[in-house]
Formats: structure tokens, sequence, C-alpha cells
């Protein structure tokens, strides 16, 4: 196959074997907020053929500070169907499939037996679907790489891969750990993407009212960027 002209630096860095590869994988990203949706990105700009993206919810103010999609011309808009548009403009040749719902917990296991996936990305943010996800993935054996924490945290440098047993300052991590060790899934091998920095408490509120969330967190433009490119170099560098 010809390589796109947009396509070329990258085959000029990668070669055409590794290009092919990447073309010819499908890629599952859950979540399209501040990390999911730059995770997703970079894999579509890395030639990524096949890709489907979940994520519920609709652009609010909140999320211009950090998340791709959050323009002000976008507030109330389905995340997906925004970076839908943004992510064929990148590669008209992409084949998209996206889904406006939140993801059940009993949802997870048909999610993942409904296609091939080469890989999975964990985007989620809230505990009980994202648990879903990680331990129906793991029963599988189909490849995962989760994000942990990026609120609360400002310093790109202690961004770290790890195993999510091995991770440390970090309360999302802490949280999956428990559940997974509920599962009977203590010690199974799951990379994730992690800060070792400490995070600032002043940054994190109780809140009310809002499905499978307990707390808001503080954030900053570039953190929730870099978990995402985090993300997308694990994919990359193992298809």
């Amino acid at each position: 196959m010809t390589t796109p002209e947009w396509m070329e630096r990258t085959a000029l860095l990668m070669g055409e074997e590794k290009m092919e590869r990447i073309r010819r994988a499908h890629v599952l990203v859950v979540g399209a907020g501040g990390v999911g949706a730059y995770a997703a990105e970079m894999l579509v700009r890395a030639g990524v053929g096949r890709l489907t993206l979940w994520d519920a919810d609709r652009v609010q103010p909140s999320n211009i500070n950090r998340q791709l999609c959050a323009l002000h011309s976008t507030v109330n808009e389905n995340k997906v169907d925004i970076l839908a548009r943004r992510f064929k403009d990148i590669n008209p040749e992409l084949e998209l499939e996206t889904q406006a719902a939140f993801l059940e917990e009993a949802k997870a296991g048909p999610l993942l037996d409904a296609r091939h996936y080469d890989f999975v990305v964990d985007a989620i943010d809230t505990i009980a679907p994202k648990c879903a996800l990680l331990i129906e993935a793991m029963k599988r054996r189909v490849r995962i790489v989760s994000s942990m924490g990026a609120g609360a945290k400002t310093d790109i440098t202690q961004v770290r891969f790890a195993d999510l047993w091995d991770t440390y300052h970090c309360g999302l991590s802490k949280a999956v750990r428990t559940r997974l060790k509920r599962a009977g899934m203590h010690r199974h091998p799951l990379p994730v993407v992690f800060c070792t920095q400490q995070a600032d408490p002043k940054a994190i509120i109780r809140v009310e009212g809002e499905r499978n969330k307990k707390t808001t967190t503080g954030t900053v433009s570039y953190m929730p960027a870099v978990f995402g490119c985090y993300l997308a170099q694990y994919v990359i560098d193992r298809l």
C-alpha cells in the first residue's frame, strides 16, 4: 500500500512494515475526556487504521481547560461526535466506530466479545466501569493499558509506566487494586500510566449527585494530555 503524503514522516521513522501493522490494527479507546481523547488522536495520527471510541459525556464548560474536544463552540455536544469529525479529517480512510454511551459494568464483557481488538486503552475515570473493563480484558487475555489519576498533579517529569501493583502516591491506583483483589485478580500484571508526584489534597473536593463520582479534582491543561501520549506510545510500541 502506498503511504499517504500525510503519513510520510511517520513512515520515515517507523518503516513500511511497522506502518502496515499499525494500519491493520483495531484499537478500542474507552473514555474520551482529558486523557482518552489525546490517546485516541495520537493513535489516529500515527496511522492506526481502525478505532472504536466509547464515551457518554457531552462537553461541559469545566472541560475547556484540558480536553481536546472542549471549546466554547462545542459545549453540550457529544464528545465522541466532535472527535469523530476531527479524526476523519485527520485520516479520511479511518474505520471509526463511536458509542455515545456509558459503559455499564455488565456491558464490559460483551463489548470485548463483539470485536477483535488488537489493543484496549482504558481512560475511564470512574471506578466501577473502569475495573469491570480491566477485569474482563484480563480474563480474556486482551491486551490493555490503563490510565491512573492525572488530577491534583502538575509535574510531567514524574509520569511513568509501571505495573499497577508497583504504583504509589496515586489514589485511583489504590482503589483499582482493591477492586481487582476482590475479583481474584491480585497481582495479575496490568500496565498503567501514573504519576509519582504526591497529589495536592487542596485540589480535591467532595461532590454529590454525580454518577459513580464522589469527588472532583483540580487539573491543569498539560497533565491529561501527557498521560494520553504515554498511553498511545505504549500501544504503538506493541503493535
